[in-house]
């Protein structure tokens, strides 16, 4: 079923992502052990999202090495996670998998989907990476069903934090910019500037904090 219903997913055109994409084909194979300082946070975030996908069909932008997927997919009635870093995909599919989870290259500024096809999107830690991320959540919001679900959990920026900061500038220099710096408000402020909703918010610690949002439309009802 994957490799026909995805053909149209692994050829994607050129975009703003190409550059970015290279740094992360690079820190694929090591991202996984980046991620384990923030493992108590990212535990947090899997409950929420189970909860949250439970029955539901979701679609994942910048699932990167599938951590997020390979731990809530299977609450969820189908999964497909994409990311536009073949490498990163690479390691996305290695271990066990859930039955339901299938895994596509796909640009999250010109997904390859029906209007209206998802329940849920979720999108984690890349809107502050994405060169255009109003584009992405506007193709999120063209594939998700009315009274669907945002999943947009995204590191913040605290202006006390020593930690974060001295991660954010490790980043930097690895050549992993980041595009956007905001905080929890700020961060509020940008999904409803683009037309989205926060119907949940919370902030977990983590080396750069965790903000954990879901969101609907603008003047939706969340689906039950």
């Amino acid at each position: 079923m994957a490799a026909a219903y995805f053909t149209k997913c692994l050829d994607p055109g050129e975009t703003r992502m190409k550059d970015k994409t290279k740094v992360w084909n690079i820190y694929a194979p090591v991202y996984n052990l980046f991620m384990r300082r923030n493992r108590a946070a990212y535990e947090k975030m899997y409950e929420r999202i189970r909860a949250a996908v439970r029955d539901k069909k979701v679609l994942e932008l910048c699932t990167g090495t599938g951590l997020i997927a390979k731990n809530t997919a299977f609450y969820a009635s189908e999964y497909i996670a994409t990311d536009f870093a073949e490498n990163m995909l690479k390691e996305a599919k290695k271990g066990p998998l859930p039955d339901n989870l299938a895994f596509a290259r796909v640009d999250a500024t010109d997904i390859p989907f029906s209007d209206g096809e998802f329940d849920a999107v979720i999108i984690s830690n890349a809107l502050h990476i994405i060169p255009d991320p109003e584009k992405a959540l506007a193709e999120a919001g063209r594939v998700l069903k009315p009274g669907g679900l945002l999943i947009a959990p995204n590191f913040i920026h605290i202006s006390e934090s020593f930690s974060a900061g001295v991660t954010a500038k490790l980043l930097s220099a690895a050549g992993i910019a980041f595009e956007a710096k905001w905080d929890e408000d700020a961060y509020a402020d940008f999904l409803s500037r683009n037309g989205w909703e926060v119907r949940r918010r919370e902030v977990f610690e983590a080396a750069i904090p965790l903000m954990y949002t879901e969101c609907v439309r603008n003047g939706e009802k969340k689906e039950v």
